[in-house]
């Protein structure tokens, strides 16, 4: 859930929240040859809960942490939870690691045999150490212990699995926000947003521990990402200690707070991006005003061909792009016609696959080809070309001349619903295309009989 991309590897939520974007495009089998999708949208992350650039626009504007919090999450309120340990794994499917520290420290295996450890490295194999029993708990002395060379606070348990090794860090809760906020914002924002972004943390980690598991969480987005004593920040140490044990708690229990880092200036309910989780009414879809503080705020357009949708998905090209839409504005579902027929893709899916930073987007689209069914012209006579235009204006139809430039002929005068034709007259073979003032689609030739 970090700044730069929040976390979306979260088990997909909830009943569907749609509404069908009405659009169509009727295409012949060769029409993808003249089209290009533009894609543009908002935000960066799933939208759901607090918007990072949102908090620290709020705190700038005079807001503190509790009436952010309160913003963002609904009908919720803060409460002081008891201290409690977590388990963070840091690294599995290891044959050898290297624990280490600068003081003497000490080891204590499945059976309670304890070990005192010079200072300085021990190379671990998980098909040594006979002598000792699994898992080994690696407890610091006065100088904390290292993984591979990275410092963690707290203990360093050591599973093994067959002939690999599974490490886990366990330390106090507070003691992991240490690595994990200044890793989640940066940490010369707001003390206010820095506050918030504690409290959000230590709350989504108490909600999705996992008790009678090996391990608590991951040390990644699909937690919430840890980086250890080298993430901590004397700003950010400062902001969880001020905010120590508070919680964000919900009908008496610690709240699920989900966190993004833009919400292109409207939040999404749960129930809209998760159709499959539990809906909660505190992760509701609030305005996000200060969210154009980012330059995520709007991003795009990208340029794709059918080809490029269709190799990217592991399908044949995409003759067109549907968006059925949820309450917010984001993408739900995409519908994608191929030339074998329709195929619906859940929008996080789509998301990933092409690499767009939200599911808030708009897929726009010229396509362009040519009324006979072969491309074949008459010398001199009148040939109609046809197509489709979504979501763009000031739509041209240019021309190859000689030496490979393009010059307009005629400016397209679609019908509501988006269609077109437009009739030229050529004495050679001529290829033509749409452009606008921010992309060009693709050439269509049209070949003199």
């Amino acid at each position: 859930m970090r700044i730069v991309e929040s976390s979306d590897t979260v088990p997909h939520l909830m009943r569907r929240l749609l509404l069908l974007l009405a659009v169509a495009l009727c295409l012949s089998g060769q029409a993808a040859g003249g089209t290009l999708f533009l894609i543009d949208g908002r935000g960066w992350g799933h939208g759901v809960g607090l918007s990072q650039y949102g908090a620290r626009g709020f705190a700038e504007a005079g807001w503190g942490y509790q009436r952010i919090l309160a913003h963002y999450y609904r009908g919720t309120e803060l409460r002081v939870v008891p201290a409690r340990r977590v388990r963070v794994l840091l690294a599995q499917g290891r044959s050898v690691v290297k624990i280490a520290s600068n003081k003497p420290f000490r080891v204590i295996d499945a059976r309670g045999k304890k070990r005192t450890l010079k200072s300085g490295v021990q190379r671990l194999a998980a098909g040594k150490l006979a002598k000792l029993r699994f898992p080994l708990r690696y407890e610091p002395g006065a100088s904390p212990l290292t993984l591979d060379g990275a410092a963690y606070r707290g203990a360093l348990i050591v599973h093994r699995d067959a002939r690999t090794l599974m490490i886990v860090n366990k330390l106090p809760l507070d003691r992991y926000l240490r690595g994990v906020v200044p890793w989640e914002m940066p940490d010369d924002w707001h003390p206010e947003a820095l506050r918030a972004q504690s409290v959000v943390a230590r709350s989504y980690a108490l909600a999705t521990l996992k008790p009678g598991t090996r391990f608590d969480l991951y040390a990644d987005t699909r937690s919430q990402v840890y980086g250890g004593i080298a993430a901590e920040e004397v700003s950010t140490n400062r902001a969880i200690g001020s905010t120590a044990g508070r919680a964000v708690v919900w009908n008496g229990r610690v709240a699920t707070t989900f966190y993004h880092s833009t919400s292109g200036g409207m939040t999404a309910a749960v129930a809209e991006v998760w159709p499959k989780a539990r809906s909660v009414p505190y992760l509701v879809s609030v305005p996000d005003p200060h969210d154009n503080l980012s330059k995520h705020h709007r991003w795009g357009p990208f340029r794709l061909t059918p080809s490029d949708v269709g190799q990217t998905l592991g399908l044949g090209p995409a003759r067109d792009l549907l968006a059925v839409r949820g309450p917010s504005g984001r993408v739900t579902e995409l519908k994608l016609k191929l030339g074998h027929g329709t195929r619906t893709m859940l929008a996080q899916d789509f998301r990933r696959a092409l690499d767009l930073r939200s599911t808030w987007f708009t897929v726009r689209a010229l396509h362009l080809e040519a009324a006979s069914a072969r491309g074949l012209a008459s010398a001199g006579r009148p040939t109609v070309l046809r197509g489709f235009v979504r979501g763009l204006g000031k739509v041209r139809l240019e021309q190859q001349v000689n030496g490979g430039t393009w010059r307009t002929v005629k400016r397209i005068r679609a019908r509501p619903d988006g269609r077109f034709t437009v009739s030229v007259s050529l004495r050679r073979t001529t290829s033509y295309r749409l452009a606008t003032p921010v992309a060009a689609g693709a050439a269509v030739t049209l070949k003199v009989r």
